[in-house]
């Protein structure tokens, strides 16, 4: 087995994000029991195939991946940071009020007064985007 080299570090760590979001939203509605807002299912729309999309990704070591994973974490990211801003601006959750079930401003965790599910999925999302970026794809010959 050969050295580790830092793209495919990056890539790994992605991969490993991606599965710690997609088990601990798993965590948070199958044994906490907290029912996920309709902005949660499209956050998790988009991260679970990415915990796929990398793991394969990981093991072929195919850098070329990022294209497809960067526009889903993209979109996700912006999921993200608009769901943690209508739950912490009282402004904004009455632009676009959940139509049933859970309403998207509801905080079911809240750590240190400003860690929420969102921001969880905002601080992944994050990570996945500046390890993405930071993989380049060799040039070809």
């Amino acid at each position: 087995m050969g050295k580790l080299d830092s793209k495919q570090f990056l890539l790994y760590l992605a991969w490993l994000v991606s599965v710690i979001a997609t088990l601990g939203s798993l965590y948070f509605s199958e044994i906490r029991g907290f029912i996920p807002c309709e902005l949660c299912w499209y956050q998790r729309i988009l991260m679970y195939p990415l915990s796929l999309m990398l793991g394969i990704a990981t093991f072929q070591n195919d850098l070329s991946i990022r294209i497809y994973v960067l526009p889903m974490a993209i979109i996700g990211w912006s999921i993200s940071l608009f769901h943690y801003l209508e739950q912490k601006v009282p402004g904004l959750a009455a632009i676009k009020p959940c139509a049933n079930g859970v309403p998207c401003s509801a905080e079911y965790i809240n750590w240190l007064g400003f860690i929420t599910i969102p921001f969880l999925a905002f601080v992944a999302f994050t990570l996945i985007i500046i390890f993405m970026l930071f993989i380049k794809n060799p040039k070809k010959v």
